[in-house]
């Protein structure tokens, strides 16, 4: 269905595979189409709850662009590029459903702004994270400059920016850009222990949390508005009665996303 990436869903969980294994999952311009298309079909089915992202074989998740695409000569070429890069990652980052990264290597350049626009990481022991675009006499293009720094803090996030270096999975859990750091043969199955107990709650909460969450870091929205905004939605919904009185009732809630 995609030319590069493999797509299996199980348990109403997706896990795409970026496959380019040959040249380190490196996103060109047929992975970037393939993942916004992707992404189309995570908005629109719903027996897709949740989203785990990942690269194919040992060594890396994404190790970056495809550095031979880059070509053009004017400022308005640049832009477009980079342009593009931000909406596809955009529709991650605001995807209704959870997208977890599954960081199984090198995630730098590219790799590391797709694994930042996905609402959280988990790394395997020999992850390694960096934006080192300086290198080639660019900065990153596809978000990187503004969620390295709402991730992990403006002093530590512009050290990585313009030495180019490279952090470690450890380091990486250390400044919060990761959640949890395990063997690789563990890492698939600890993605999808967390998201069966996600997939497990209300839905549409779920969309509202990433929807105010999202808006802290939003200078157009007032994230508490947001916030009133989506609890309201929920409110009203049969999910939220269902859930009150399995509480009271003392059982499990069964929730339908409505």
């Amino acid at each position: 269905m995609y030319s590069t990436l493999l797509t299996s869903l199980e348990n109403n969980i997706l896990i795409i595979t970026i496959n380019r294994p040959d040249k380190l999952n490196a996103l060109n311009q047929q992975v970037m189409s393939d993942l916004n298309d992707v992404m189309d079909e995570v908005y629109r089915n719903p027996e897709i709850k949740s989203v785990i992202i990942t690269g194919a074989g040992p060594k890396s998740f994404v190790a970056g662009a495809d550095i031979s695409e880059f070509v053009g000569s004017s400022i308005e070429q640049g832009k477009a590029l980079a342009k593009r890069g931000q909406d596809i990652f955009f529709k991650i980052e605001n995807a209704p459903k959870p997208v977890m990264a599954c960081v199984n290597g090198f995630a730098l350049g590219g790799g590391c702004e797709l694994a930042m626009s996905c609402h959280f990481r988990i790394a395997s022991e020999n992850a390694k994270f960096g934006q080192p675009e300086v290198n080639l006499g660019l900065l990153p293009g596809y978000g990187g400059t503004q969620r390295l720094t709402q991730l992990i803090g403006k002093g530590r996030a512009l050290e990585l920016l313009m030495s180019g270096g490279m952090i470690d999975a450890a380091t990486a859990l250390q400044y919060g850009l990761v959640n949890y750091v395990l063997p690789q043969e563990q890492l698939l199955q600890k993605a999808k222990d967390i998201l069966n107990i996600i997939n497990s709650k209300a839905p549409i909460a779920v969309a509202g949390c990433i929807t105010a969450a999202n808006a802290v870091f939003d200078e157009t929205k007032n994230g508490f508005d947001v916030e009133l905004n989506e609890f309201g939605k929920c409110f009203v919904t049969d999910d939220m009665k269902e859930g009150t009185a399995a509480f009271l009732e003392k059982r499990k809630a069964i929730f339908k996303g409505k």
